[in-house]
C-alpha cells in the first residue's frame, strides 16, 4: 500500500461484489470502516450500477455514506440530505432510434424511465427466449410495463439493458452497431449479477460513468483527484478506477481485468475494509 493513501479525502466503492457480501449484507468490518473514515472527515461515496430504489434495498438509511452515484453515474444523490443533485438521461430522439433498432432486430431489452424514477421500466420480449431476461423480469415486474412497439415512448430514457449469452465477439459487434446509431450514447459491459454465463449490455448517455459521477462530487467539494481512492470488481468499475488516484480490484474480479489494478481481498473477505485500512492507521 502506498503511503499517499493517508492523504485521501474521498473514498468511492462499488457495492455488489465489492462492498457487499454475496448475500448483499454488509460485513461488520466494512461498516465499522465507514464510521472510522467519517471520523477522519473522508468523504464516503457508493458508486453503483443499482438505481436508487435498489440501493435502498441493501443500504439502510443509517449506513454512513455521504453520496450515492447510482445507475453507473446517471444520477448523484446526497445520502444525508435526500437531495437529488444530478441526473443525466438519453434524449427522447436518440432513445426512440435505439428502441426501433432493438425492436426491428427482435431483441429482448428493458428501457428505463428517466432518472431519478428509473426503477420503473418498459420491457420488450424478442423472438428468442432468454432465461436471464425472464429472471430479471420476474424480480422487477412490479415496476415493469410492456412496451408497445407501435407506440414507442416519447420520453427521455435513463438507460437500456440488453442481455446476451456470454460471447465477447458478439458483444463487441453489437456494441459497435448500437454506438453507431447515435453519438449521444455509450455501451458498457457488466457481468450478470444473477446468473453466470451472460453479459449485460447497458446503454447510457455518453457522459454517464461512475468515474464522471465521482468527479462531479470532487468538483462540488473542491477535492483534488490526486486525493481519491476507488475500489471495484467488474468491467463497469474501470472508469471509476481510472479516475481515482489509488485504485483496487477485488480478488473476485473477472480474470480478464484483474491485472489492471492492485488486488484487494474478495468481497467475502472485507475487501473494502482491508484496502482502506492505511487511511485510518
Amino acid at each position: 500500500m502506498e503511503m499517499g493513501l493517508q492523504h485521501t479525502r474521498l473514498v468511492a466503492t462499488d457495492l455488489d461484489g465489492t462492498f457487499l457480501r454475496n448475500d448483499h449484507s454488509i460485513s461488520p468490518a466494512n461498516l465499522d470502516m465507514l464510521h472510522r473514515l467519517g471520523t477522519r472527515n473522508i468523504v464516503r461515496v457508493a458508486a453503483t450500477g443499482r438505481n436508487l430504489e435498489k440501493v435502498r434495498e441493501v443500504i439502510p438509511g443509517e449506513v454512513p455514506f455521504d453520496y450515492i452515484v447510482y445507475s453507473s453515474g446517471a444520477g448523484v444523490y446526497n445520502w444525508k440530505t435526500g437531495q437529488h443533485l444530478l441526473t443525466r438521461n438519453i434524449s427522447a430522439g436518440a432513445a426512440q432510434k435505439i428502441m426501433r433498432f432493438f425492436v426491428a432486430r427482435k431483441l429482448n431489452f428493458h428501457a428505463f424511465f428517466p432518472a431519478p424514477e428509473n426503477h420503473n421500466h418498459w420491457y420488450f420480449r424478442g423472438e428468442n427466449t432468454c432465461g436471464e431476461f425472464e429472471r430479471y423480469f420476474i424480480y422487477n415486474q412490479a415496476h415493469a410495463t410492456s412496451l408497445n412497439e407501435n407506440e414507442l415512448p416519447g420520453n427521455e430514457i435513463c438507460q437500456f439493458l440488453l442481455i446476451i449469452p456470454e460471447d465477447t465477439g458478439r458483444f463487441q459487434s453489437l456494441k459497435a452497431e448500437i454506438e453507431n446509431l447515435t453519438s449521444e450514447i455509450r455501451v458498457v459491459r457488466t457481468s450478470s449479477p444473477i446468473t453466470r454465463g451472460y453479459i449485460w449490455m447497458e446503454i447510457f448517455h455518453h457522459s454517464v460513468s461512475k468515474g464522471n459521477g465521482v468527479k462531479q462530487v470532487c468538483e462540488w467539494l473542491g477535492i483534488d483527484p490526486q486525493n481519491t481512492f476507488g475500489i471495484g470488481n467488474d468491467y463497469n468499475d474501470l472508469d471509476l478506477l481510472e479516475f481515482t488516484r489509488y485504485s483496487f480490484l477485488t480478488e473476485n474480479a473477472p480474470a480478464e481485468i484483474k491485472h489492471f489494478y492492485p488486488a484487494a481481498p474478495s468481497n467475502e473477505n472485507d475487501a473494502f475494509a482491508c484496502a482502506v485500512l492505511p487511511m485510518v492507521l
